[in-house]
């Protein structure tokens, strides 16, 4: 069996959609139906059951999906014992991670790692959750808990503590509040609760107590960029409202604390440029470690 035809069919198995697949394997919609037809000829089985909405597996395909899975992970081990000595690292690493951590402390933080290893390329996804390390739809997951799943090794990277904060003009109409009542004559940001992926992002109790959130944001970078606008106060991540100009804390007494997680799966941990990634982002969180908790 061609080894992309089983590429193509994990790729589709995983997405569960013909044009997901090779959006991921970088190929047209047309190819990916090719090989997946290439291989049911092959095996004279049908692997999947179609419909206008996406793909499922058959009996067969979930039969298959066992073998294939086998032998990518040997693959994967090949290349890593191969390559782990490569000094000149390269390929693709496609790191899942909270929109606020990556926006605000890994893009900067990944310059030196660019530097060093020029022929890496590393894709940022707005994916953290750590299922999406099962389908392989990202290398590297940065997560806000702690991963449970099969086959993950995961570390703890850092704690981090938020806070309420609040435009220093918008403080000036409206005036400081002194104590959790005074919050009532307040427009307040915080997370839209409806797409809440985890418990860990129901901070606004913490902090705001049973007043209401007039603004809510299904993301921390638009959290920010409300409060920095100056719609309102609102919860924001100690590391980055301390880098944003104009911004105060509020009732610098009331705050939540968090963790992040980095998880990475078994099969491919020990890849050089996974390795190579992960250590950077390991040890940058290491050296910033004081930004992101409020002494």
């Amino acid at each position: 069996m061609d080894w992309d035809n089983i590429r193509t069919f994990l790729a589709v198995a995983r997405r569960n959609q013909f044009l997901a697949a090779g959006q991921l394997l970088r190929v047209n919609q047309a190819t990916v139906a090719r090989r997946v037809a290439a291989l049911e000829a092959a095996l004279g089985s049908t692997l999947f059951e179609r419909s206008t909405t996406g793909v499922t597996l058959t009996d067969a395909g979930k039969r298959l999906m066992v073998h294939a899975e086998r032998v990518e992970s040997e693959l994967l081990q090949a290349e890593a014992d191969i390559r782990q000595q490569d000094l000149q690292l390269s390929g693709t690493v496609r790191i899942g991670a909270p929109d606020g951590f990556s926006t605000y402390f890994l893009v900067p933080a990944l310059r030196t790692l660019a530097e060093r290893h020029p022929g890496l390329i590393v894709e940022l996804v707005p994916m953290p959750i750590a299922a999406s390390l099962a389908r392989r739809e990202v290398d590297i997951a940065i997560t806000i808990e702690e991963p449970d799943r099969a086959r993950v090794v995961a570390q703890k990277l850092t704690d981090y503590s938020l806070g309420i904060f609040g435009n220093k003009a918008y403080l000036k109409r409206n005036g400081r509040p002194k104590a959790l009542a005074d919050l009532s004559g307040h427009t307040l940001i915080g997370y839209a609760e409806t797409y809440a992926f985890s418990s860990a992002l129901n901070y606004v109790a913490d902090l705001f107590g049973n007043h209401p959130t007039k603004i809510q944001c299904a993301s921390a970078v638009g959290q920010v960029e409300a409060v920095r606008h100056g719609l309102g106060l609102g919860v924001l991540h100690h590391f980055i409202a301390t880098t944003l100009d104009n911004i105060e804390p509020v009732l610098p007494a009331r705050r939540a604390t968090r963790g992040y997680w980095l998880a990475v799966h078994e099969d491919v941990q020990a890849l050089g440029r996974i390795r190579a990634v992960t250590d950077h982002i390991v040890a940058e969180t290491a050296t910033a470690r004081r930004r992101f908790l409020v002494p």
